[in-house]
């Protein structure tokens, strides 16, 4: 029997999230997130560099992202640090609006952050398939990428 070579190239996995901000009606505008969305990168992240209101609702305005925090482009060229948006390789992206908190958890992402009441609070999205039952969980202090 002939010898076959085989050769296994590793997939690059994402960790998926969602981030959103609370309106004052209560309904969530909110931007998908594809890489590093675990709350000791992304979760930091957020604390580090999106740390108000405004700061949280620019990052979202941009629609969905690739990475919230990069200096690299979608062709690895090196880039001013900030957002990653899907925008920047011609895709129309824009913020999503949920009537409301249990509306927002309720698609498949891996992790969703919610910018409310002037902070941001981490929902790990496997600990239920009900939206009102997903738990809430402590994003680690420090900060990243600064």
């Amino acid at each position: 029997m002939p010898y076959i070579d085989i050769v296994v190239h590793p997939t690059p996995m994402a960790t998926r999230s969602r981030i959103g901000i609370e309106l004052s009606d209560g309904s969530v505008l909110s931007a998908y997130h594809h890489w590093d969305g675990y709350p000791s990168w992304l979760g930091r992240i957020l604390k580090t560099h999106y740390n108000s209101y405004d700061q949280a609702a620019e990052l979202i305005d941009g629609g969905d992202m690739s990475s919230a925090w990069t200096n690299a482009g979608f062709n690895n060229e090196t880039v001013t640090q900030g957002p990653l948006y899907y925008s920047q390789r011609g895709e129309n992206t824009p913020p999503r609006h949920d009537a409301n908190l249990n509306e927002y958890l309720s698609e498949g992402e891996e992790y969703a952050y919610l910018f409310t009441n002037g902070e941001w609070v981490c929902y790990d999205m496997h600990s239920s398939t009900h939206p009102s039952c997903k738990k809430q969980i402590e994003i680690p202090s420090g900060a990243l990428a600064v």
